[in-house]
This record gives C-alpha cells, structure tokens and sequence, in this order.
C-alpha cells in the first residue's frame, strides 16, 4: 500500500530563503552597478537636459523599465551618480588618521585620485559640470559632509604638523590643491593631450602625471 505523501509546501524554508534573498541582493547591485555606469557616462557627454533614460538604459544594457524600477526617475539617478562619485571621492581619506604615517597617508589619496581621474572621468567630468551650473543637486551635501570631512581631516593635518611631522601648510587649501591638481587629468583631459601633442592620454601619461603630482604635493608638504 502506497503511503500518504505529505504535500509539499511552496514557501521557502528558513535554509533557503536567505540564500534566495542574497542571490536577488547580487543581482540588484550588479543592474544598479550597471545603470550607475552607463548614466555616468551618458550625463558627462549630453548634460543633465541632454540625457535620456533610453540612453542610459541602451548604455547600461538593460530594458529601461529597470531604469526605472531601480531609480524610479532621471533626477534620482542623477542625484544617485552624483552621490556615488561623491562618495568614492571621499573613501581614500579613511587613511588620514592621526597616528598613519603622513608621507604614506598622503601620498595614498593623491595616488588614489589620481588613479579614479584615469579611470572614471567621466565622473569627474559630471561632478565639475554640476559645480559649474552652481551644484543645485550637491550643494546642500557640499556644505555638510564634504566640508566635516575636510575639517576632521584638517585637524589631523595640524596634528602631524604640531608634532614637526609635516611642514606648516593651509590644510583646507591642500585639499583644494589635491582636487585641482588630480582631476583636472579628467575635466581637462583634452587640453593636456592637446598640450603634449595627443589625441588621448595613454596610461604611460596617467602614470607620468601621477608622479609629478605626488612629488610636487609631498615636497610642499616637506614629505
């Protein structure tokens, strides 16, 4: 006799559903990834105005619907470009501590910029534009965290500098110079390779460049 199969039930099981659910956490962040990438690319070539969800999606590989499932609208997105570029700009500064090496601390978020100026300019490019129309988007993120961060990190700077670790520097105005000097490799890639006879900079340039700027900061540094 044929015993009774118990029916199988159709919701998940505790051992399976946070296994289903990272799966769907990957593959969110990898279309986001995606999205994020292509709409860089997209607003620093047509501008805020000139961008297209179509655009963007066709760069991105994915139906626009996502676009929109993901972001919900064009200035969401933007915003979330801008934010991100924001971000990944500011990470390379967790290693401006007190008790780091100033030298290596230094000479790391120069490096660091330098080498996000190579490979992603057109986040750059999106970052100066906004700043050029006034950051109507960023301002507000301008005036909070970008400017604590800059003011933690400067304390660090005095720090170095009243322990006789560093000559005595504007540690605001070193940001500024750091950000002028590594992303101009991006904003302005066309003048420098106008400059030195280019059609594009190569990475033999990005290196090049990457060593002058290190060099000039560090010894104005007294590094």
């Amino acid at each position: 006799m044929l015993m009774n199969t118990p029916a199988v039930s159709r919701r998940p099981s505790l051992s399976t559903a946070p296994a289903e659910d990272a799966v769907k956490g990957q593959i969110r962040q990898t279309n986001e990834n995606l999205i994020l990438g292509a709409a860089e690319k997209v607003f620093a070539r047509a501008g805020f105005r000139g961008a297209t969800m179509a655009a963007i999606a066709k760069g991105s590989g994915l139906p626009k619907a996502n676009l929109h499932y993901y972001f919900g609208s064009k200035d969401i997105l933007y915003r979330a470009v801008l934010a991100r570029i924001l971000n990944d700009w500011l990470v390379p500064t967790s290693g401006i501590l007190a008790d780091a090496e100033p030298r290596a601390a230094l000479e790391h978020y120069i490096r660091t910029k330098m080498a996000l100026s190579a490979q992603r300019p057109d986040g750059s490019k999106v970052f100066a534009n906004e700043l050029l129309h006034g950051a109507p988007v960023v301002h507000s993120l301008l005036s909070t965290e970008l400017r604590q961060m800059v003011q933690e990190k400067v304390a660090v700077l005095q720090t170095w500098m009243d322990a006789g670790k560093m000559a005595k520097v504007d540690g605001v105005h070193l940001f500024f110079t750091i950000w002028a000097a590594t992303q101009t490799y991006a904003d302005f890639d066309v003048q420098v390779a106008a400059v030195l006879g280019k059609k594009s900079l190569s990475a033999r340039d990005h290196a090049r460049a990457t060593e002058h700027v290190v060099s000039l900061i560090l010894r104005g540094c007294g590094l």
